[in-house]
C-alpha cells in the first residue's frame, strides 16, 4: 500500500497540471475568417432601421415613396432592422456579438480623429489611428496591416486576399510592396480559363457606365470573392463593399438602405455556401463593420468627416467558433482600433508581435 502512495500523488499532480494548463488553453478558435465592411453605414440603421423622417423626395431623395417603406418600414425598431438586415439580426446577432447600440451603453467609436475612409480603414486593419494618415490619396500606408501580417505566418502564405470596390485599398495595404493579393475598383478577374460567371461579370462591368470612377458597383465585389473563395480557398478573406457611403452621399436614402439590404442578402448566401464546403463547415467565423460613421441629422445624415459631428460612431458584429453567442453586448465600450488584433486572434495569431502600438482584441472570446 505504501508503494502505491507516491504512485497516486504523482498522478493527481499530473491530473492537476492537465486541468490547468486546459483552463488556461483559449478555446477552440476558427481556422478561417471573413472580413466584411459595408462603408459608412450608420449605426442609426443598423440597429434601429429605416429612419422614417428621412423617406421623402427633399432629404432622402426617395423616388418610389410607397415602394421603400413597403420594403422597409416597420412599426418596432427591432422589425425595421430585421427587415432591412435579416441575416445580420437573424443569424450572426444571435450566433455571434454586435458591439456599438448607444441605447445598450455599448458605444463604438473611431478614435483617428478624421472620420473618412482611408484613416478608418487604416485604423482598422492596422490597429491604430496615424496622423500621418490624413487623405484618401494613393499613397502607401507606412503601417503593417493584420492581413499583412497572417499573410506571412505559417499556414496563412498566399490564403490571404482582399476583394474591394474602392480603388485605393491596395495602397491602404500597400500591396505593391508585400504582394498581397487586392483586386479593387473597376479591375475585371484576369485568371487564366475563366469560368462562364466570371466571363459574364467581366463583360457586364465593360458594358456598365463607371458611376463613381474610382468604386465599382457591390455587385462585382460579391462576385470577386466568390470567385477567390472557390478558386483559391482563402483562409482570409476581406471583402470591402461601398454602395452605402455612394449613396448616402448621393442622398438617396433609398439606394442606400437597398445597398445596406443587398449586402446582407449575399452575406447570407455567402455563409449557406461556406456551411456547404468541407474546408470552412464549422470552422469560418465573420466579422462585419463599417469604416466611419455619418452626421445624425436630416440636413447631414448624407457626410461625415471631421467637422460632422458624431460621425465617428460605428458598429461591429462577429461570430463563428469560439465567439460565444451574446448577442448585443451591453454596458461595454470598444474601438475601431481592436478589430485588427481580433482579426487575428480569431484564427489563433497574436497581431500584436508584429505590431506592438496595436490596441487590444475585442473582448469576444472570454467576454462576460
Amino acid at each position: 500500500m505504501n508503494r502505491l502512495r507516491p504512485f497516486a500523488f504523482g498522478l493527481c499532480f499530473l491530473s492537476v497540471v492537465v486541468l490547468t494548463a486546459s483552463a488556461a488553453e483559449p478555446a477552440n478558435r476558427a481556422e478561417n475568417v471573413i472580413v466584411v465592411t459595408l462603408d459608412g453605414l450608420r449605426w442609426q440603421e443598423v440597429f434601429t432601421g429605416a429612419d422614417e423622417s428621412y423617406i421623402d423626395t427633399k432629404q432622402g431623395g426617395v423616388k418610389d415613396l410607397p415602394g421603400l417603406k413597403k420594403r422597409y418600414w416597420r412599426e418596432s425598431a427591432q422589425a425595421r432592422r430585421e427587415a432591412m438586415m435579416p441575416f445580420f439580426w437573424g443569424t450572426l446577432a444571435k450566433q455571434g456579438q454586435v458591439f456599438g447600440n448607444p441605447a445598450k451603453n455599448a458605444p463604438a467609436k473611431i478614435t483617428n480623429g478624421l472620420k473618412f475612409s482611408y484613416p478608418g480603414y487604416s485604423e482598422l486593419f492596422c490597429g491604430l489611428a496615424d496622423p500621418r494618415i490624413d487623405s484618401n490619396s494613393k499613397k502607401d500606408n507606412p503601417n503593417l496591416s493584420v492581413l499583412e501580417y497572417l499573410n506571412g505566418r505559417p499556414g496563412f502564405e498566399n490564403k490571404v486576399e482582399a476583394a474591394c470596390t474602392w480603388d485605393v485599398f491596395p495602397s491602404i495595404f500597400r500591396s505593391k510592396q508585400n504582394g498581397l493579393r487586392v483586386l479593387a475598383g473597376w479591375e475585371p478577374l484576369t485568371e487564366a480559363n475563366l469560368t462562364e460567371r466570371e466571363r459574364a461579370l467581366n463583360e457586364t462591368m465593360e458594358s456598365l457606365p463607371r458611376y463613381w470612377p474610382d468604386n465599382v458597383f457591390d455587385a462585382f465585389t460579391f462576385g470577386a470573392a466568390r470567385s477567390a473563395l472557390q478558386r483559391r480557398q482563402p483562409r482570409v478573406l476581406y471583402i470591402a463593399l461601398g454602395e452605402t457611403d455612394e449613396w448616402g452621399h448621393g442622398r438617396r436614402y433609398d439606394l442606400y438602405l437597398d445597398a445596406a439590404n443587398k449586402a446582407d442578402r449575399f452575406l447570407a448566401d455567402l455563409w449557406a455556401w461556406l456551411q456547404s464546403q468541407p474546408q470552412y463547415q464549422g470552422k469560418t467565423a465573420l466579422l462585419i463593420t463599417t469604416d466611419h460613421g455619418r452626421g445624425p441629422t436630416r440636413a447631414d445624415w448624407t457626410d461625415h468627416g471631421k467637422a460632422v459631428p458624431a460621425a465617428e460612431f460605428i458598429w461591429i458584429g462577429v461570430m463563428g467558433p469560439g465567439t460565444p453567442p451574446l448577442g448585443e453586448r451591453q454596458n461595454i465600450q470598444v474601438t475601431q482600433s481592436q478589430v485588427a488584433a481580433t482579426i487575428a486572434a480569431i484564427v489563433s495569431e497574436d497581431f500584436r508581435k508584429g505590431s506592438p502600438k496595436a490596441a487590444a482584441p475585442l473582448p469576444v472570446f472570454a467576454a462576460k
